[in-house]
Formats: C-alpha cells, sequence, structure tokens
C-alpha cells in the first residue's frame, strides 16, 4: 500500500510539473497573443486564456495541498489493528444482514459507487479507530445504520477478521 502513496505522490508531481509550465510559459503567451487582437472587452481568446490561467492556479494550489498532505503522512502513524487510512473493511448491516465493504482513501479517490470514502465522511468518522468485533452506530443522511466490523485489512496489509454470529 505504501507503493500507492509512492505512485500518487508521482502522479501530482508530474502533474504538478506540467501545470506550471503552462502556467509559467505557455498561458502568458496565448494572453500576450490574444492582447494583441486589440479590444479586450469583446475578445474570446483573451477571456479564454485568463480562464485558463484562473483554472491552472486553482489546480496547482489543489495538487500542491494534497501532495503537501501525502508527504506528511507517516505509515507509522496508521495503526496496523484498527480501521485508519488506507483500511479496506466490511461491515455487516446489523438490521438487514448485508454486508458492505469501504476502502478508505484520500479525500481526492473518493468514489462511494466503488466503496471508496474519506475518514472524514459519516461512515468514515464512525469507523475510524474501530477494530473487529465491534458494533457501530452510523448517522447517514438516509438515517441510522448499525454495522458490525467484520474484517479490516490495513494499510500495512495486517488482516483482522471476526465473523458476524446473529
Amino acid at each position: 500500500m505504501s507503493t500507492d502513496i509512492e505512485q500518487k505522490k508521482k502522479a501530482f508531481r508530474e502533474e504538478l510539473d506540467k501545470l506550471k509550465l503552462e502556467f509559467k510559459v505557455e498561458l502568458p503567451k496565448k494572453i500576450a497573443e490574444a492582447r494583441a487582437y486589440g479590444d479586450l472587452r469583446e475578445n474570446a481568446e483573451y477571456d479564454a486564456a485568463r480562464e485558463r490561467q484562473a483554472f491552472v492556479k486553482a489546480r496547482i494550489a489543489q495538487l500542491s495541498d494534497q501532495l503537501n498532505k501525502l508527504n506528511e503522512l507517516s505509515m507509522s502513524d496508521i495503526p496496523n489493528d484498527r480501521i485508519g487510512f488506507g483500511s479496506s473493511v466490511t461491515v455487516v448491516d446489523i438490521d438487514s444482514e448485508d454486508r458492505v465493504e469501504f476502502t478508505f482513501v484520500s479525500s481526492n479517490d473518493v468514489n462511494p459507487s466503488q466503496g471508496k470514502i474519506s475518514l472524514s465522511s459519516p461512515i468514515g468518522q464512525a469507523l475510524q479507530n474501530k477494530t473487529v468485533g465491534e458494533n457501530v452506530d452510523v448517522s447517514i443522511p438516509a438515517g441510522k445504520r448499525k454495522y458490525y466490523v467484520e474484517k479490516i485489512t490495513t494499510i500495512h496489509g495486517d488482516v483482522h477478521e471476526k465473523a458476524y454470529v446473529e
């Protein structure tokens, strides 16, 4: 899993490098060319270049922030026996006995339809630092759920399991 973090850092750095080049070199050229066309009030090329410049600037800030957060993430700070960042968790809905799997990812990788959620989500907050065998009450927009933590696979690769018995 730690290689996943390294791969993500590398991807962020590569995208940052491309965006910084665009922001510092390519966009100023486009803006200068558009200015040469004259009246800036009705200049679509100028407006488009300025909009792109604002988008690129915001994306650079976002990627820098995410990269800083990943750099601060220490594997030793992540528990190897409880639910934390990078954990894959199987819970049993106590009312319906349905099994649901979640993987706790960074906010940039959230995809609820794939079971990828962040620790800052309502489910993530309720499950964080829980261990196998615990019952957890979760308040979600659709109402309250009661889950039993059946299996945890941590970012370290440690697997903890305790079957749900009705």
